[in-house]
């Protein structure tokens, strides 16, 4: 790897597309490389229910584009070019998920109904179509009820306050500044609720 630092990316480039790379050194090597700007890129964008970690893969697909379209006939550097990539494979990723057809996993509609949020709770939500029939109504309201308080149950004091907040839009990170807990104790208190809730 320290022979790739007297290189110019453009070099290591043209080193990759002429003499192969069968190792994978150069291209571990740019991708290493390149990853602090994916970071500060990824860290700048806010995914609706999604993490920072699945920007950052975004912006690793969009560096990895760079890699392979890269042409060096162009007046462009290859930094500027894969910036360029890195900002508009992330840019997509939100677009993607502002999308209509993804509506049921970018949004959440909140368990409670005393929160006073503006909307309709869960229970509503899932009656709406059958409020015609009032026996339905009260069955489905039921079942929700029953399903949240088995919830409560099954979590701890922490796993419920995270949930809270998590249900409330926060992110895994603004989640352990609210609560003063490491976002990997955030992180792990997340992983357990989805487990218990399955």
């Amino acid at each position: 790897m320290d022979s790739y630092r007297n290189l110019t990316d453009e070099q290591l480039i043209d080193r990759l597309r002429g003499e192969g790379d069968a190792d994978g050194r150069i291209m571990d090597y740019i991708l290493d490389k390149y990853k602090p700007l994916v970071r500060k890129k990824a860290n700048a964008v806010f995914l609706i229910g999604g993490e920072t970690d699945d920007l950052i893969q975004e912006g690793m697909i969009g560096l990895f584009k760079a890699i392979r379209d890269y042409d060096g006939t162009k007046e462009a550097s290859f930094f500027h070019f894969a910036e360029l990539c890195i900002s508009r494979q992330l840019y997509k990723a939100v677009e993607a998920s502002n999308r209509k057809k993804h509506a049921p996993l970018n949004s959440y509609i909140s368990f409670y109904s005393e929160t006073g949020e503006k909307g309709p709770s869960l229970a509503e939500t899932l009656t709406a179509e059958d409020a015609a029939d009032p026996e339905q109504l009260v069955i489905d309201r039921e079942n929700v009820q029953a399903f949240w308080d088995t919830v409560k149950k099954r979590l701890s004091k922490l796993e419920r306050e995270v949930l809270d907040e998590y249900l409330a839009g926060q992110n895994y990170r603004q989640i352990a500044k609210k609560l003063g807990k490491p976002p990997k104790a955030v992180d792990n208190a997340l992983q357990r609720i989805k487990t218990k809730i399955r």
